[in-house]
């Protein structure tokens, strides 16, 4: 069916039985429906009328008001009168006059008595667009960019029975706005499991659950911020995340440098900052476990100028030669807020984390939590509480660690076997290694372009270096550093993948 045959069959049966060329409000079939009718494929509403009955209505009033949103009913188009369309959908003419008489009223069509309905010129065509906006590589042939777990490790039975569990167990009340640190079993499970893993201080009255270390991060951001702080020092090379995440909160970052037992001393007194964020269980990316010594020194920094170490434990649960180091929470409770999540042990979409404060700035987070977001999802943190009690996440840790062991193992071989000569550090814990190659392979940008254009993604060191207040970054290096992510890859990706890097050079 097109409007074309509604050129002359409207001329004499239109809704109101006039001519078309009565006025209604300036159009004319002669306007803007060319004269000889401009088609229109009609088809789109025959899926309308077969509908059920009692939902056939609603079913034809929304397929029009698809058909012009989407641009296949142009403005100014000149509808079929209600008895023509009716008759070539097969339903009433009751149907489609309420039809119309329903879109004329929300602006969609509009109609004059006696002269035809049209297409409105209120509304603005826009093609649905949905875009996947999740940071991947696309299209490499291998992947080495750190920051992702292996997602097929993900123990969906045992998270699929958690909230079956939950689901069945939890009252009704508990269906409300949580409290805004989170739920009090979570709340408890957690302090318990930080405390006997991580070595913390965890009181579950200064637990709160977070999505995530980014909004752990934002909320100690504001929260500093409300006590007068405009700077925090941050790792540099670090995260190139913690940047940006406290200049989003009006925090200054401030990068500081490090040596080989971490954060060093000298600049970070002289910089008068009274907040750092540090990684001091594995730092991001140079892999140093910070010595006991800088740990000590950190603290007497801390409690010298009375500020406060942000601590983020982003993969303290994976290390390979002994037994993971404890948090530096667990040394100073009340001079480090410390902060991790299930996104490295779990799946990062799960959105779950925690942050444990000094009781001195509980309550500048809490009112800053309850504020952004009126608390975390409750089945969500039921069903996790549900997991660390049954012991299941220390079974998924043991699980991960038996796999990532493996997978460093087999990296480190293949650098050795394709790239001679080659240096790998930060190896001895987390999930991702620091490999220096021979200057033969150099320069960087040559390497990275060649590699790139094999279909293999690499991360440089040079993008964790953060830009200096003098607008400097890191010293120019003719050297290959790169920081290569094993955990999400096969043994066989990451041989094929090093293999790949090794023959396009």
């Amino acid at each position: 069916m097109t409007v074309s045959r509604t050129n002359s069959a409207a001329a004499h049966e239109g809704d109101g039985g006039a001519s078309p060329d009565s006025r209604d409000g300036g159009a004319s079939p002669d306007s803007r429906d060319g004269g000889g009718g401009r088609a229109v494929a009609w088809e789109v509403l025959l899926p309308a009328a077969a509908a059920p009955a009692r939902s056939r209505g609603r079913a034809l009033r929304a397929a029009l008001r698809e058909a012009v949103r989407s641009g296949r009913l142009a403005a100014g188009t000149r509808l079929p009168s209600s008895r023509d369309l009716a008759a070539d959908l097969g339903v009433s003419r009751g149907l489609v006059t309420e039809a119309y008489e329903q879109l004329t009223a929300e602006g969609y069509l509009r109609s004059g008595r006696g002269a035809g309905t049209w297409v409105g010129d209120a509304v603005r065509a826009a093609r649905p667009r949905v875009r996947d906006l999740a940071p991947r590589s696309p299209g490499a042939r291998a992947d080495f960019v750190p920051g992702t777990p292996d997602l097929s490790l993900f123990p969906r039975a045992a998270w699929a029975a958690a909230q079956r569990r939950v689901l069945a167990e939890l009252p009704h009340h508990s269906l409300g706005y949580p409290d805004p640190r989170g739920l009090p079993r979570l709340r408890t499970a957690l302090a318990e499991l930080l405390a006997r893993r991580r070595g913390v201080v965890a009181d579950p009255e200064r637990l709160v659950v977070v999505s995530g270390v980014t909004q752990a991060t934002a909320l100690l951001g504001f929260a500093l911020r409300a006590r007068g702080l405009r700077a925090v020092g941050v790792e540099d090379p670090g995260s190139p995340e913690h940047e940006g995440m406290y200049a989003a909160a009006g925090v200054t970052p401030v990068p500081l440098p490090l040596d080989g037992e971490g954060l060093a001393p000298g600049p970070l007194r002289a910089s008068g900052v009274r907040a750092v964020m540090t990684t001091p269980a594995h730092q991001y990316p140079t892999g140093i476990a910070y010595s006991a010594r800088r740990r000590a020194e950190l603290l007497d920094w801390a409690r010298s100028v009375d500020g406060i170490v942000l601590e983020d434990d982003y993969d303290g649960d994976f290390r390979y030669d002994r037994s993971p180091v404890g948090a530096l929470q667990g040394l100073d409770p009340e001079r480090v807020a410390y902060t991790g999540s299930v996104s490295k042990s779990l799946a990062p979409g799960l959105r779950l984390g925690w942050l444990l404060v000094p009781e001195w700035l509980a309550e500048e987070v809490v009112t800053r939590k309850q504020a952004m977001d009126l608390g975390h999802p409750s089945v969500d943190q039921a069903a996790f509480a549900h997991f660390v009690e049954r012991g299941d996440y220390d079974r998924q840790l043991r699980r991960c660690q038996r796999a990532y062991r493996e997978r460093r193992d087999v990296l480190v071989a293949a650098l050795a076997e394709h790239f001679p000569g080659a240096e790998v550090s930060g190896i001895a814990a987390g999930l991702h290694v620091i490999a220096t190659l021979p200057e033969r392979y150099g320069p960087q940008d040559a390497f990275l372009a060649r590699v790139a254009a094999a279909g293999v993604a690499v991360r440089p060191l040079s993008d964790c270096a953060h830009a200096r207040p003098d607008g400097e970054g890191a010293a120019a290096d003719r050297a290959v550093r790169l920081v290569l992510g094993y955990a999400h890859l096969t043994p066989g990706r990451i041989r094929e993948g090093v293999r790949l890097m090794a023959a396009a050079m």
